[in-house]
Order: C-alpha cells, then structure tokens, then sequence
C-alpha cells in the first residue's frame, strides 16, 4: 500500500470519531468508509514484469487512443478511480528529463488533456531507444507524485511515482518499437507488453 494512503485513512478515521463523539456515533460512517476507500485505493500490488526487448505499461486502465506519426506512436491510458494508480517505468535506462507543466483540469479522457492538462513526463534513454511518458491529471486527481529525478536509472516496471484518483498517462514510442495493443484493451502497470523492439 502506498503510505499516501495510510495518511488519508488515519485523517478521515479520527474526523468520523470526532463527528461521532460529539455528535452521534453512528454519524462517523461515512469517514470510515472513505478511510476504507483510501486503503483500497492507494494499494500497490507486486507484479511480474516481462523480460526481454519490450517496454511494459507505465499504468493501469484502457487503452482509449493510439495516435500514429511518421516517427513516433502515442499510446494514451485512462485511469478511472477503481484502477491501480501507481505508474511504472515502461523500459529500463536512464532518467534523463523530467518536466512538470501546471495546467488545466479537464476530464482525462479526452485528447485535449495530453495537450492541456497539468503533468510530468519523463524521457527514459534506455540504451539505443529513448522512451517518454507523462503522468497526466484529471479531473478529479489534482496532485501528481513521481520519485524519480535526472540522472536516476530505473528498471523496466519500477515503480516511479503516482497520479491521485482519476488520471491518464501517455507514452511515446520511436519507430523502432512495434505495438502490441490496441484501443479499448485494458492493460496492467509493470506486467502487460506495450510494444516490442524491432528486429530484437
């Protein structure tokens, strides 16, 4: 479990046993199982990470758009609320930019909020490929966690940070990568295969 999580239980636990104390005890519900909420939401499940010359999801969700360029292929996810939000690295390699932009709220399904939206994005030189992905806010998620900074070297479905309640999180390929997703599929942070490198 994220400790983000234990934060918001123990905070939402004592404002219900305060309301119930000093009003009536039942009237604390509804913070406990918010609390409860918390718990669940912010787990973080261990996950088997694919071996080889793949780049596995950076999230939980749907595929909801696959935007294809002459050089480049964007894979967007929508994270809802019952998703994992703990967002991974997609490949291994080194951590060599990280961006914050401040921005807008929209509702992180639409393609407006890759453009609008608060968010970081990382670019990951994975020795021969460079790969970038960006942590996207929605609009109810409205904080964005990453632990990572340049210069740090990650695996390939390490654990780099975390998007608070509903999201989206968009990675950008090279031509040198081949999808293995399509739109509508629901894949797995750390654990389902994005894309494959070519002729590897």
């Amino acid at each position: 479990m994220v400790i983000t999580g234990l934060y918001y239980a123990l905070f939402l636990t004592g404002a219900g046993a305060l309301l119930g104390y000093f009003t009536r005890g039942w009237a604390g519900i509804p913070f406990y199982i918010l609390a409860l909420f918390c718990l669940w939401f912010f787990r973080d499940p261990d996950r088997a990470v694919p071996t080889g010359p793949v780049a596995v999801s950076p999230a939980d969700g749907k595929v909801i758009l696959i935007k294809r360029k002459p050089e480049s292929t964007r894979v967007s996810i929508f994270l809802n609320v019952f998703d994992v939000h703990v967002n991974r690295s997609p490949i291994a390699g080194k951590i060599v930019d990280v961006t914050y932009k401040p921005g807008k709220f929209l509702v992180a399904s639409k393609d407006e909020a890759s453009l609008d939206n608060e968010m970081n994005t990382l670019t990951v030189d994975g020795h021969g490929t460079v790969v970038q992905f960006s942590q996207i806010a929605g609009l109810i998620a409205r904080r964005i966690v990453c632990y990572k900074k340049p210069g740090d070297y990650v695996t390939a479905g390490e654990r780099i940070g975390l998007i608070k309640f509903g999201s989206r999180v968009d990675i950008t390929f090279g031509p040198e990568w081949q999808l293995e997703v399509q739109e509508g599929q629901r894949v797995s942070a750390g654990s389902s295969i994005l894309a494959r490198r070519k002729g590897q």
